[in-house]
Parts: structure tokens; C-alpha cells; sequence
């Protein structure tokens, strides 16, 4: 059975339980602005213990929470920054990319946005990684506070009212009043202990996903992109399906393509068999070539050639060479059932050498630009189109929660810090500018104007992203 099918039914479960679980406990339900809180003692004694028994390691730590608080918030800014010119300068980015810019991480996002590259996200995935980031994040202000201090007067969770009992948050209530007594100094280390928790969260499980990567996956095959294809001028298609063109264009190109699967097209004395895409200008078009691999419906994953393994591309490539144009030759290939099984090709003529064997296949670059995009690239420990096939049958489902967990603690950990008043970055922000300022006035409209322009900016953003669509 689908792993989404028990994915849905323990998420309903779930739901039912936290149902009746709340019913139960309603005197301990508040609200508090958009969300409404169970107040409860979870954790508290743990708190102070912790917070109180090591002050020396928590005294280095303060520095070191408030230095990682400052990189994280020059490096979300930049970012934001960066996304902002983005939107503005290339719309045709822009509705290539379609996602929204204010987009909720949700269970099934690889679904409800496909084509982003990601990896399954179970409701399963969702309720591990908020428990695990939450209350990491909550917990490390309450301990830096009882270290400064300050009373924990209760923790627990809130979640939001609009759309069912299941979208949580932690949350640890401090004694505000006592806390804004304190100097700035601890102020600032207490507010950027989540975020710090955040980033030694995701070290740690980098360092897991790392070593369970390598125990659990071996390289097993070669996978590629999609069919080989070509930009080509509207202008040189010499026929469709048959029809002489002269002076081709657009319109009369697209009319004359028909919804079968495969279109004979010839463009500059070369053959395709169908269109991968159009681009915008209406003056190109890209052309699959007519190879073997779109003929055969080729899938994206090649295990061997006659029954010689071929883990990488070099193996594939240095493999193909053993034979010429025209030859048969058999690949062992990943099912659709999730089984290999052995599938027959003829080889064709290389367009650019009609000496050498050719199947058809392309390759992209892979680049990911950008600080998150890096990321993504340094979390995945895979080389370009290797296929790495799983040791034991839950390595994939281990390995892409471990991969969701790193992802999620560093994006936590940025976004937490802007200096806007909904997160730990707005106050952190207006206690910078009071200690630089020594003018409480002055730090007091910074921090207005931050959050305001912050929320202007994002209006901004999703202004670009819907009339990229018009």
C-alpha cells in the first residue's frame, strides 16, 4: 500500500486525539492573539535545572548565541533582499519558478507545488520535525532565562484555530516583566537561544544524515534528465508530419502538430519527434531528437548494459563506446513498479559524430544558485545522476526525514531572526538599536518602521508574483 495511505489515516487519527485531548484539558486553553495556547508545567523543573547547574557553559554560550543571532540576521536580510530584486527584474524567473513567495511549509508540499525538486513530505515527516525543532527552539529560551534569572511560568503548545487542530507550535511564557529589567546583554541572549538551538539542531543531524547516507545507500546506477533535445528556429522547420513548410511560423507550426504521441518533424536536415517546449518569444522551439531512447519510452534510470554495471556516467559512456550504431543492446532499467527489468535498444548515429553509438539522453548541469541553494546541494551527498539504490527498505523514508529535519532547523533559524515584530529578531532588533541609540524612542520607530516595511515588501512580492502571470 502507498505510504500516503498511512500517511492520511495517522494524520486523521491524530487529529481526532488532539480533538479530544484539548476537549478535555479546556480550562488550560487561551487565547493569545492568532493562536491559542495550551498553558501547561511541561518540562519546567527540567528548565531550571539545566539552566541553573552549568553557568559557566551557558555565560560562553550567551556570546556565542548572540554572535550566531547577528550572522543570521545580516544573512536573512540579504536574502530577502536578494528575492525582493529577483521578483522586480525577471518576471520570466519568476513564472518559471510559480511558487508563491509566501508559501507555508505544509504536509504534501511536494504535491500541492510539484516540479521544486523536493522530496516526499509526509504528515508523518511534519509532526516529528515540529516536535523536534519547537521544542528544542522554546526550551533554549527557557534555559538561557533560568540561567538570567528569569521565571518560566508555564510552557506548552498553540496552534491555529482556522485551520484545524494539527498546525502546532511550542511555546515556553516567561516572566516578561522581569525579563525587560534585565540589561541588554542577556535580553538579547535569551532571544537568540532559539535560533542558536535551531542551528546546533541542524549541525547535529547533519552530522546523522552524513553517516546514515553512506551506511545506508550504495552508487547502483546511472539517471538521467529526459531525452536529448535541441532549441530550433520556427523559421527552419522544413515540414511537419509530412506537410512542406516554407517560411514557416508559429501558428501554422502548432497547427499542423497533432495530439498523437510522437510529431515527424524535420528542421535543417535533421528529424525530431516532438516538442519538449516553446519559448516565449514564439521564435524557437525545442525539438526532441528522433533517438532510440523517446522511441522506447526509455525510463530514467540505467542499471547495466548487457549485464555490465554502470554506476556512473563515465561507466555508461566508456560502456557505449564497446559498441557501434546500429548494434542491440540490452539495459537493465528501474521499473515504473519500483523492480528492474531488462529492456532492448538499437543504437543510433551520434548528430555530432555518426560514428559513435548514441541512445538519446540528456544530462543537466544541476546548479543550484544562491546561499540555499547550496545548501540543498550540500545536504543531498550525492553526486550528479548517480542513482544510489537503498541498502534496506526504509533507507529512503529515514534518510529524506533526516534531510527535512537539517532543511527546515536552518530555514527556522533564518526567518526567525528578521527584524520584524511577529519573530525574535523584532525585539533582538530594537534592543540593538537602544543600545546603540541609547534613545528609546528612536529604537521604538526603527522598530516600526522595520516591520512595516518588511510586511511591504512582502505585499511587494506577491504583487510581482501574481502580474507575472498577466
Amino acid at each position: 500500500m502507498n505510504f500516503y495511505i498511512y500517511d492520511i489515516i495517522f494524520l486523521v487519527l491524530f487529529a481526532t486525539f488532539l480533538f479530544v485531548f484539548l476537549h478535555s484539558g479546556k480550562k488550560n486553553l487561551k487565547r493569545e492573539g492568532l493562536l491559542i495556547l495550551y498553558k501547561a508545567a511541561w518540562g519546567i523543573k527540567l528548565i531550571n535545572y539545566v539552566g541553573k547547574k552549568f553557568p559557566r557553559t551557558f555565560k560562553v554560550l550567551s556570546y556565542i548565541s548572540i554572535t550566531i543571532g547577528y550572522i543570521l540576521m545580516a544573512t536573512m536580510l540579504y536574502l530577502f533582499g536578494k528575492i525582493v530584486y529577483l521578483y522586480i527584474a525577471f518576471p520570466s524567473l519568476v513564472q518559471a519558478i510559480k511558487v508563491p513567495p509566501i508559501m507555508p511549509l505544509v504536509p504534501y508540499i511536494d504535491k500541492v507545488v510539484p516540479g521544486l525538486g523536493l522530496p516526499n513530505f509526509y504528515f508523518t515527516y511534519w509532526i516529528i520535525i515540529i516536535a523536534i525543532i519547537a521544542i528544542t527552539h522554546e526550551f533554549a529560551h527557557g534555559i538561557f532565562a533560568a540561567y538570567n534569572k528569569i521565571k518560566v511560568k508555564t510552557t506548552g503548545f498553540g496552534f491555529f484555530p482556522f485551520f484545524l487542530p494539527i498546525f502546532l507550535a511550542a511555546f515556553v511564557e516567561l516572566d516578561e516583566k522581569k525579563m525587560a529589567k534585565k540589561n541588554k546583554f542577556p535580553q538579547l541572549a535569551i532571544l537568540s537561544a532559539g535560533t542558536f538551538a535551531n542551528v546546533l539542531t541542524a549541525i547535529l543531524f547533519f552530522g546523522v544524515l552524513f553517516i546514515f547516507f553512506f551506511f545506508a545507500f550504495t552508487p547502483s546506477g546511472v539517471e538521467f534528465d529526459g531525452y536529448f533535445y535541441a532549441p530550433v528556429t520556427i523559421s527552419a522547420i522544413s515540414s511537419v508530419n509530412g506537410i512542406q513548410l516554407e517560411n514557416s511560423n508559429f501558428e501554422e507550426f502548432v497547427e499542423l502538430l497533432n495530439e498523437t504521441e510522437f510529431n515527424e518533424i524535420e528542421a535543417e536536415e535533421k528529424k525530431y519527434v516532438g516538442v519538449k517546449s516553446f519559448t516565449n518569444t514564439k521564435e524557437y522551439v525545442n525539438l526532441y531528437y528522433d533517438a532510440p531512447a523517446i522511441n522506447v519510452k526509455l525510463e530514467s534510470v540505467i542499471f547495466k548494459i548487457n549485464n555490465v554495471e554502470t554506476n556512473d556516467i563515465n561507466d555508461l559512456k566508456n560502456e557505449l563506446l564497446k559498441y557501434s550504431p546500429g548494434e542491440k543492446i540490452t539495459l537493465n532499467v528501474l521499473g515504473d513498479d519500483g523492480n528492474n527489468y531488462d529492456k532492448d535498444i538499437v543504437l543510433g548515429e551520434n548528430p555530432e559524430n555518426k560514428n559513435l553509438p548514441w541512445i538519446g539522453i540528456g544530462f543537466s548541469e544541476q546548479e543550484r544558485r544562491g546561499i540555499m541553494g547550496k545548501i540543498i546541494s550540500i545536504l543531498s551527498f550525492k553526486d550528479p545522476h548517480v542513482y544510489y539504490k537503498p541498502n534496506f527498505g526504509a533507507g529512503l523514508f529515514i534518510y529524506n526525514l533526516l534531510w527535512w529535519i537539517v532543511l527546515i532547523s536552518i530555514s527556522v533559524a533564518l526567518i526567525n531572526m528578521l527584524p520584524m515584530g511577529i519573530f525574535d529578531g523584532g525585539r533582538f532588533f530594537y534592543l540593538t538599536v537602544l543600545g546603540i541609540t541609547k534613545s528609546e524612542k528612536t529604537a521604538k520607530n526603527l522598530f516600526a518602521f522595520s516591520t512595516y516595511f518588511i510586511l511591504f515588501l512582502l505585499f511587494l512580492l506577491m504583487f510581482f508574483w501574481v502580474i507575472s502571470f498577466i
